[in-house]
């Protein structure tokens, strides 16, 4: 649903959006909702609005979310990337661990892309096919199964790949036939029974 063809603000469309994303948004869907960057200039004097980095807002009185860094983060790519690799490892619950940085998986075509990337946040390029992801909540994220074989391509260590591994078996988030990159991962080091 758009803002109206008048361009009059719609404050319960901005922030049926805000909620949706733990408080924030993009200057895109502040126009659709009939804002324009002067409207949201005026807001962020008056207090309403902050800007948290380009093109990316918070609603001011909006409770501070869980995930509120790693929505930034997908609204910074124009909600085209995954989270991924580590980052979704902690999604999923298969890790204690908690990544120093962001991972996030834009698209192939990307790749060629000349942009300043956010600071603690790594890039990977690839397509993810929508039977490879899943949410957590407000973003989207790598499945299971496709996080944990792009990590063992990208060169987690054993020890971790083949504990995350065994717990989503375990708990039945993945079948071990959906692991194959895992299984030669983890051949040389026993394999996931070792």
């Amino acid at each position: 649903m758009a803002g109206d063809a008048s361009g009059t603000p719609e404050w319960d469309r901005l922030y049926e959006i805000a909620a949706a994303q733990e408080g924030l948004f993009t200057t895109q869907q502040a126009a659709e909702a009939g804002y324009s960057p002067q409207l949201l200039v005026h807001h962020i004097r008056g207090g309403r609005m902050l800007r948290v980095r380009r093109g990316i807002y918070r609603l001011v009185h909006f409770p501070a979310g869980r995930h509120e860094e790693l929505v930034t983060v997908w609204l910074w790519s124009e909600q085209a990337g995954v989270l991924s690799h580590e980052t979704a490892l902690g999604l999923h619950g298969l890790s204690d661990a908690l990544p120093a940085q962001v991972h996030l998986t834009l698209p192939a075509a990307w790749k060629k892309r000349r942009f300043r990337v956010p600071e603690g946040v790594v890039l990977h390029h690839a397509d993810v096919a929508p039977n490879e992801r899943a949410w957590a909540d407000p973003v989207p994220i790598t499945s299971v199964a496709r996080t944990l074989n792009d990590l063992a391509t990208s060169g987690l260590s054993p020890e971790l790949l083949q504990q995350a591994t065994q717990q989503a078996l375990r708990r039945g988030l993945t079948a071990r036939g959906a692991l194959a990159a895992v299984e030669h991962a983890l051949e040389p080091f026993g394999g996931l029974a070792a």
